[in-house]
């Protein structure tokens, strides 16, 4: 807020008259999309990668490691700074609606509760959760992005970047829609590193072992 109103004087609540709808769907695009893309961006290059590395090297899955990254990694990420201009330019009062919503698929996406998997097992439920597996992140479709094992089949740690979203996944060419649950979860070819390094001060990655 004080950056808009040191940057962009006078235009504080300028759009406050939208549609809601409008403005959640803006917030999608704004910070949802561009989460998929600096996901995917960071496990792409290897500096990147040393600032999310932390919420991969957890062993398990839990809603405990939905914010386990380098602060680095949330300073630099465009969808937090986007997404407080859209505030600052009147899209308040959709904001918390939206944050409650993503926060909500983010957190069962990342729960060792697998709710998912007897939908998948009933035969009338099954088609439903198929669908929705292709519209938002579901437990199973983002356990296989933080699969430890490549050879596992139900692992897939280099797509299934989707947070609240999966059809960016399906829609970039990087989702891979599985039944069942990776075997280990964890980081398959990076060295071990200390806490403060993973939260503070990561340490170089070779291109050679980022995943």
């Amino acid at each position: 807020m004080w950056l808009g109103r040191q940057i962009l004087p006078g235009l504080s609540n300028i759009y406050g008259e939208l549609p809601e709808w409008v403005m959640f769907l803006v917030f999608i695009f704004a910070d949802d999309l561009t989460q998929y893309w600096w996901h995917r961006l960071s496990h792409s290059v290897p500096k990147l990668y040393s600032f999310h590395r932390a919420h991969h090297s957890a062993e398990y899955m839990s809603v405990s490691i939905v914010y386990r990254n380098s602060l680095i990694y949330y300073f630099l990420m465009p969808g937090i700074w986007l997404s407080g201009l859209l505030v600052y330019l009147g899209f308040g009062a959709v904001y918390p609606w939206y944050a409650v919503a993503k926060l909500t698929v983010i957190m069962s996406a990342h729960s060792s509760v697998s709710w998912d998997q007897p939908l998948y097992k009933n035969r009338w439920s099954r088609p439903v959760m198929r669908f929705l597996a292709c519209v938002i992140s579901t437990p199973t479709t983002h356990a296989a992005h933080h699969g430890k094992f490549l050879s596992d089949a139900a692992t897939h740690y280099k797509g299934n970047f989707g947070n609240f979203f999966f059809f960016w996944d399906l829609l970039f060419g990087t989702a891979m829609i599985s039944e069942r649950r990776p075997k280990a979860y964890g980081l398959e070819n990076v060295t071990s590193a200390s806490w403060f390094a993973e939260l503070l001060w990561p340490p170089k990655i070779d291109s050679s072992d980022h995943v």
